[in-house]
């Protein structure tokens, strides 16, 4: 019955009158931030819950990041925990062999690069530019050290390539992006990762969601300026995630307030001629797969690998696969139906996915970085919080608590009296 509810809920507010919201881009003010609510130590909570979140998501779907079902349960069984990771090192995958339980890939990285963007940025409006500029600099940190690297051995060498081509194909878009070469950014961004509708923005926006609490509006429209590695709707799907971390960070938020949040519409894509909004059609099918799954079993059995609900999800998720499992729409509708048929359970929702394959490192770490944001950090899985955390800081340089610390200093410096 309480599905059911929901599924209501969701449905009416979909076929409601959308506004659009004008903002600078269209010579019309900013979208203003309203006041969080938070104390420091609630606001820190909530952002650490974020980065962990997304992490202990990220560090879930690594060990079988790409792989199909039947490949994971050969190696793996059904994943309901965090497992170390014995496999090959990639620039978007891991960066050191045979991590221990709790390392993370990319996932991770964009939240920590997007951070210390964030650390140097006024809340009230973001520059794309400066943005382009940040991960083009630190693309050129990456190009000098590779030429610094004196002799030939084989290991300095491939550890220093590994992280230049991370960014390179963010390097080919960025660059005339900041040189007001049009045409090369057009080029450019047509063939970013062979001109797939990639899920660029996916991998940051969540981040900037936390950098606007309780501000869904103003984090979409400043998440869609900085998706300018984004082609077409997955502009939109990555400006949705970041309003969806951001009602996250709304105290007391709800499950109807992340869902309510996907109705914000600035650039007014619900207005497209023949075509309307490519997102909430999405949303819609994810729904749909929710209900019907509902036939098949009670609620208690509905995340065990035995469930015929879970086998019948997965199966209609396996319609709508896209040529590329890093596809913005497909990922976006596995968030929103692992999120869903979960009941928005933190646990429930990463195990759906995780299990569920495809690229479901990011998969996890969008929805664990929504749902972190919910719940933050105290309310998440201890041992594996616990996990992360560790090996983020002492394995990967990455300090989750001290970016959580950082960034709630920043806010709070530039909070409006």
């Amino acid at each position: 019955m309480k599905q059911s509810v929901l599924l209501i809920l969701c449905l009416s507010f979909l076929f409601s009158c959308t506004r659009r919201t004008e903002n600078k881009d269209a010579n019309n003010p900013e979208i203003p931030i309203i006041d969080h609510g938070l104390t420091p130590d609630e606001l820190e909570d909530k952002i650490l819950g974020m980065l962990v979140g997304s992490a202990i998501g990220d560090a879930m779907g690594a060990p079988t990041e790409m792989w199909s079902r039947e490949e994971i349960d050969l190696q793996y069984g059904f994943v309901e925990k965090l497992d170390s990771m014995v496999r090959e090192v990639s620039p978007e995958g891991i960066w050191l062999p045979n991590l221990p339980a709790g390392g993370t890939t990319d996932d991770t990285r964009w939240k920590n690069l997007t951070f210390n963007y964030l650390f140097s940025q006024n809340p009230n409006s973001l520059n794309p530019k400066d943005f382009a500029s940040f991960i083009l600099n630190q693309y050129s940190s990456y190009v000098n050290k590779l030429k610094s690297i004196e002799g030939i051995n084989p290991t300095s060498i491939e550890n220093a390539t590994l992280k230049l081509t991370w960014l390179q194909e963010w390097a080919k878009v960025s660059q005339p992006y900041l040189e007001g070469n049009i045409d090369g950014y057009a080029d450019s961004l047509s063939r970013f990762y062979g001109g797939e509708m990639v899920c660029a923005g996916l991998l940051y926006t969540p981040a900037i969601g936390a950098f606007y609490p309780a501000n869904p509006e103003k984090a979409y429209a400043e998440a869609y300026k900085l998706s300018i590695y984004d082609i077409g709707y997955a502009r939109d799907i990555s400006a949705l995630a970041a309003a969806m971390t951001a009602t996250g960070m709304k105290k007391g938020a709800t499950q109807k307030d992340i869902l309510s949040s996907l109705r914000i519409d600035p650039r007014g894509y619900y207005q497209s001629r023949l075509v309307g909004r490519t997102a909430q059609r999405i949303l819609i099918e994810a729904l749909g797969i929710h209900q019907n799954s509902m036939e098949f079993d009670s609620s208690e059995n509905r995340l065990k690998p035995t469930s015929d609900g879970l086998k019948f999800a997965f199966s209609e998720l396996d319609k709508r696969q896209q040529d590329m499992p890093f596809h913005a729409g497909e990922i976006y509708l596995q968030v929103l139906t692992a999120m869903i048929y979960s009941d928005f359970d933190f646990q429930g929702t990463l195990v759906f996915l995780v299990n569920y394959g495809r690229d479901n490192d990011t998969t996890a770490a969008v929805a664990g970085a929504i749902l972190g944001a919910m719940y933050g950090f105290d309310k998440l899985p201890v041992d594996s919080k616990q996990k992360v955390l560790e090996v983020s800081k002492n394995k990967l340089g990455i300090d989750l608590q001290d970016l959580a610390k950082k960034m709630t200093t920043h806010l709070q410096k530039n909070k409006k009296p």
